[in-house]
């Protein structure tokens, strides 16, 4: 029976911390859409979150644009449609590569951060200590970062959008034979509002997944099977945070493409 009961205890273990982040994750929002609002802290995090992370976003929209003009123009040029590499390039950009790499990118700088913040605080005993002042950590600690990761999501998948647009556009245009208007004109006869509603919700979607599961991580962090104390124990919880997230990411891509399309 030790198998069997491994399992057992392995599958209480995983059907519990998923019950205890779901409750998390209605606190935070229940505490981030009521008042009141703690704006300086919104504020903070935002310049945390969105403005620290614009240099890596703009990096990665530059080169992903760049990258994906220079393929999809030696794939068009090959059947005499490179007129197609602006609708190509936008929808790419717009649709998915957008709002999942931007969110990939803000995992790897700020969510790790954010886990390991509030897993430290947990084994350093400060959010205790706010409970036992009556400050309440899910609206003190947790609400901010939840507005301002969804926030800075739409903003900084919007200028990765914009960016990754203008790399195609150095790769099309000015290094290759594609002219400037059959460009930007493919590209507006090929995008419709539904693309970009669809990108929208996608990065407002990932800005909740990633700071919920960063901030759970951290959150519970004394709960972690193979011990979450100290250095050891804080890592793991932000190397699962980063790992889960980014899984996450991807499945919830495919959610919305396929409920949406």
């Amino acid at each position: 029976m030790g198998p069997v009961q491994a399992l057992g205890e392995t599958s209480l273990y995983y059907i519990n911390f998923a019950g205890k982040m779901t409750l998390l994750l209605g606190q935070c929002i229940w505490a981030a859409i009521t008042p009141p609002y703690d704006w300086r802290a919104i504020l903070r995090q935002i310049n945390f979150i969105g403005a620290r992370s614009m240099g890596v976003i703009i990096l990665t929209g530059l080169f992903t644009g760049m990258i994906l003009s220079l393929q999809g123009y030696h794939l068009l040029s090959q059947y005499g449609s490179v007129s197609a590499l602006g609708a190509g390039v936008g929808n790419g950009l717009i649709r998915e590569l957008g709002p999942v790499l931007t969110a990939l990118m803000v995992i790897g700088r700020a969510g790790s951060a954010i886990c390991a913040e509030i897993g430290i605080m947990r084994n350093s005993e400060q959010i205790d200590a706010l409970s036992c002042m009556a400050i309440d950590p899910v609206r003190y600690l947790l609400a901010p970062k939840f507005t301002a990761c969804v926030f800075s999501m739409l903003l900084l998948s919007f200028i990765f959008d914009v960016v990754g647009i203008f790399g195609g556009y150095i790769v099309g245009v000015a290094l290759s034979d594609v002219s400037s208007g059959s460009y930007f004109q493919g590209m507006a006869d090929a995008i419709y509002f539904s693309d970009v509603k669809m990108g929208l919700y996608k990065a407002a979607v990932f800005g909740i997944v990633t700071v919920w599961i960063a901030t759970s991580k951290g959150y519970f962090v004394h709960l972690e099977r193979l011990g979450g104390f100290g250095a050891e124990g804080v890592s793991r919880a932000t190397t699962n945070a980063v790992v889960l997230s980014s899984v996450s990411i991807l499945l919830w891509d495919y959610l919305i493409s396929a409920l949406m399309i």
